[in-house]
């Protein structure tokens, strides 16, 4: 019996130091994780607190804790100038990688990519993709992790006339940022579907305040709906004014579906918002994974030299018929 013991004894210490290797060299081990030592800066896009931007930080910090990568976060309070500054400081500090927000458009960006790759620095994409440089740097690990900002636009305005029956003549107010180059197609793309559909189609742009500070465009929205009172759909390009929207209606004295109003992005206060009868009809283009994606990606390029992978995450529609579904999850800032 003990000369047993022994035996397996023996086969158990010599399997024990056998598969020790294998396990810390995948990260399972107690002493490491497999992709410890990669520095990265990563974009969050806007200022500390924003709903979106948060729920994208923490799909990066969860990604930095499962991958044991060192990541430091910038925020940028969707500026475009200030993040083209803050990219050349990243550069400047030369990181294994830099997962960028493509707000500032190609030609704004392009040079100072060209410039952090050929230092060896891994760049890829989140939120607002950058097709030129994607195409050009993919075998590089330039990748893009977000929607199709021309078609999601597109997809939830021709939702928005076939769920509410709106009609050629009906007036409908897109709040967006057409004047950014990139990020503005999502906009266009909301515009040329109200406009297929016939409908009188209004357009403001939101301004730098209201960019980084929501609340603070609830008297551009009151005083456009007291000046056109028939508006029937309001439509807002941007995650924070779509969470801000029951604030906006309640406002302008409207009650819950009076007028219609649909954008992007789940929020906590967005399920508020559609639960209360206030927010329409969103698209989730869940920026949990636009935080976790693009630290993996640059893990696995840096690691193993994976090119770049475009993966689109803007596909779900949300409204009061499925909410409840994600509502939990949307108040842990994860969906």
């Amino acid at each position: 019996m003990r000369k047993n013991y022994l035996t397996i004894l023996v086969i158990a210490i010599t399997l024990a130091l056998a598969l020790s290797p294998v396990q810390l060299a995948y990260g399972q081990g107690a002493h490491a994780k497999h992709f410890e030592g990669i520095k990265i800066r990563f974009f969050c896009g806007g200022p500390p607190g924003c709903p979106f931007a948060t729920v994208v930080y923490r799909g990066a910090r969860a990604a930095e804790m499962d991958l044991g990568c060192t990541v430091e976060y910038i925020w940028s309070d969707w500026n475009p100038e200030k993040m083209v500054k803050q990219f050349k400081e990243a550069i400047a500090a030369r990181p294994d990688g830099i997962a960028i927000m493509g707000h500032p458009g190609q030609d704004a960006l392009e040079p100072l990519i060209d410039q952090a790759i050929a230092r060896g620095i891994i760049v890829t994409s989140q939120n607002t993709d950058l097709p030129r440089i994607e195409q050009k740097y993919r075998g590089d690990g330039f990748g893009y992790v977000g929607q199709d900002l021309y078609q999601s636009g597109y997809s939830l305005a021709k939702k928005c006339v076939e769920k509410f029956g709106l009609k050629k003549g009906d007036r409908a107010l897109v709040w967006g940022l057409l004047s950014q180059e990139t990020r503005g197609l999502r906009t266009k793309g909301a515009i040329d579907a109200l406009e297929k559909a016939g409908l009188k189609v209004d357009y403001m742009e939101i301004s730098p305040v209201v960019n980084s500070d929501p609340p603070a465009g609830t008297p551009v929205i009151t005083g456009y709906i007291s000046s056109h009172p028939d508006v029937k759909l309001i439509i807002t390009d941007h995650g924070g004014l779509t969470g801000t929207v029951e604030t906006y209606l309640r406002a302008a004295g409207k009650k819950p579906g009076q007028i219609k109003a649909a954008g992007f992005d789940l929020t906590a206060a967005t399920v508020e918002a559609i639960k209360n009868g206030y927010c329409s009809i969103i698209l989730d283009q869940q920026p949990y994974l636009q935080g976790y994606l693009p630290i993996l990606q640059i893990c696995l390029t840096k690691k193993y030299g994976f090119s770049g992978l475009h993966i689109d995450t803007g596909a779900a529609f949300i409204d009061a018929s499925n909410v409840d579904a994600v509502a939990d999850l949307a108040k842990k800032g994860i969906r």
